[in-house]
């Protein structure tokens, strides 16, 4: 099998686990709203959309298309950063709970999660977000992709994490 297909599969199967994420979400963002929970930074969210989706399409329209050739020890690292990656966003799924979704909605008099990887870091899921935006594409030697998505996702973790903090601060 060539590497341009093993890719595809490894894409495919971060698509699927983006399909996973998003039912999550769902379930968990209707949960805080039945709870009166409050949704703020609306704005962003469709770009946020369209850049993670543009990861994925655009990592696999490079490696198609302009071919480069895989870099095995840049491969088997990045692989084993997607890896980590995902295994960090799911920490963070399972320590938010119900209270994790794709949005910014907080639920006035929940408690803030510190528990988990929030003990350590405010914003561990951004963590593993601009992680794997680097590091997939870099399994096949994507760099355009990681580049661009590594910038864009700064000008929209600034947005994002501006939003939730305000958001945050008032549950204090």
């Amino acid at each position: 099998m060539s590497g341009q297909v093993l890719f595809t599969v490894l894409v495919l199967a971060v698509g699927l686990e983006r399909v996973a994420e998003l039912a999550v979400s769902r379930r968990n963002a209707a949960w805080s709203l039945a709870r009166g929970g409050v949704e703020t930074g609306r704005g962003h969210y469709p770009f946020m959309v369209a850049l993670h989706t543009g990861l994925l399409v655009g990592a696999l329209a490079e490696v198609w298309v302009r071919r480069p050739d895989a870099v095995p020890v840049l491969a088997w690292s990045m692989l084993a950063l997607v890896a980590a990656s995902q295994a960090l966003r799911w920490w963070c799924i399972t320590t938010l709970g119900r209270q994790w979704n794709t949005r910014v909605i907080v639920v006035p008099g929940a408690p803030r999660v510190t528990g988990g990887p929030y003990r350590r870091l405010p914003h561990p899921n951004y963590v593993a977000v601009a992680a794997e935006g680097l590091a997939l594409p870099l399994v096949h030697s994507a760099w355009v992709t990681a580049v661009v998505f590594t910038v864009l996702n700064g000008f929209l973790l600034a947005t994002r994490i501006r939003a939730e903090d305000a958001a945050l601060a008032r549950l204090a």
